[in-house]
């Protein structure tokens, strides 16, 4: 099989690259961290003015015409740079819902503003009590007239207390954790009744817990089918998944390589530490940790777009273990090779790891998509 990029995407790379390289120094990134929202504005606007945003959309939709392979080059340009704008949260997870659930004139309408740089999505989904299931939601959405009216809390809403709009996950029928009665819903974030608690989360990003007391939404602001919405979020979800072992690919490869060169660097007893054998054994298994985890983020990425549900969900758990257990060993290896300064704050290599760690967890850890694997049966069954 064939895995060159074409000219467009090779380019599309190399603008990314360029504009990580050029933005994003780590000095810079700490810069960014501290404004109010957790990143750069303006790099949001660049983001808009390359294409970036409308990238993985049809162009009948407001995009570009591209797709999963797009996301995939742009979240592993962004892995390495450790970048913060809500990429992930607005175009690809908000993009897909918008996609995959809403009717042609909320997409053609949403998508432009997405790919515009005027919409920034959060989806408000997770609550206290519903773990990783996707099907456990208790937010209620009850109907008043043509509109419905929210009421209940939602938590671990990624950059939650910056985004213009949520897109919102509530019970409209059945019992919390029945699959169908669940619809999606586009609160403007500022909406009465609508209150924010945003805070940092442990590899420096943000979230929020929201709560929603009697938030009216109207009929045209309902994605697709008000009691159909679970498999429009799992197709969302997959997609996320993907894109995350993107990015976590490019973290690892910068972790990669920033012990390589530490290795090369470094002295004791008058020698670089590269020279011992020990640690070059060390290095080289890193690499094959690597080298798994990408080819489980092309398999990701190829089967994202998959029609079945089923099979497309077993590629997604079987990525999720090897990019979990590559970040773990990678991230570890990078931290006690390079010694004390990886858990500094001032030093890289601990905010990859920081950040890996968070990927992992993100939709369920390594652990939770090998026991979904071993419940589905075989990947090539």
């Amino acid at each position: 099989m064939d895995f060159d990029l074409s000219s467009e995407q090779q380019m599309l790379r190399d603008n990314v690259a360029r504009l990580m390289k050029k933005k994003y120094g780590f000095e810079q990134r700490k810069a960014y961290l501290a404004a109010a929202n957790g990143f750069s504005d303006d790099l949001w606007r660049a983001y808009a003015d390359l294409g970036l945003l409308g990238a993985p959309f049809a162009e009948e939709d407001g995009g570009f015409g591209g797709g999963p392979v797009e996301t995939m080059i742009a979240m592993e340009e962004f892995g390495k740079a450790l970048a913060l704008e809500p990429y992930l949260e607005t175009v690809v997870l908000g993009g897909a819902l918008v996609r995959h659930a809403a009717a042609p004139e909320q997409r053609a309408d949403l998508i432009g503003r997405i790919a515009a740089g005027d919409l920034r999505l959060s989806f408000a989904h997770a609550e206290r009590q519903s773990g990783f299931d996707l099907n456990d939601v208790g937010l209620t959405a009850k109907r008043d007239g043509a509109a419905f009216v929210l009421d209940g809390e939602k938590g671990l809403v990624v950059n939650g207390d910056s985004a213009d709009a949520l897109i919102v996950s509530a019970r409209v029928a059945g019992g919390r954790r029945d699959r169908d009665g669940i619809g999606l819903f586009l609160v403007d974030a500022e909406a009465p009744g609508v209150s924010r608690r945003g805070y940092p989360t442990q590899d420096g990003r943000r979230a929020a817990e929201i709560a929603f007391a009697n938030v009216r939404v109207a009929p045209d602001n309902v994605l697709g089918s008000p009691e159909d919405g679970l498999p429009a979020i799992e197709r969302a979800v997959d997609e996320t998944i993907a894109a995350l072992a993107a990015e976590a690919v490019g973290a690892m490869s910068e972790a990669l390589a920033m012990t390589v060169e530490y290795l090369k660097t470094r002295k004791q007893f008058g020698v670089t530490i590269g020279s011992f054998q020990a640690l070059q054994h060390r290095a080289s298994d890193m690499v094959v940790a690597l080298e798994q985890a990408r080819s489980m983020m092309y398999f990701a990425t190829m089967s994202a777009a998959d029609d079945d549900a089923d099979e497309r969900a077993k590629a997604i758990s079987a990525a999720k273990v090897q990019i979990g257990r590559s970040a773990k060993f990678i991230g570890q290896q990078a931290v006690q090779m390079h010694g004390g300064i990886a858990m500094t704050y001032e030093y890289k290599v601990g905010h990859l790891f920081k950040r890996l760690t968070m990927i992992d967890g993100a939709f369920g850890d390594a652990d939770l998509h090998l026991r979904r694997l071993g419940d589905r049966g075989s990947l090539f069954a």
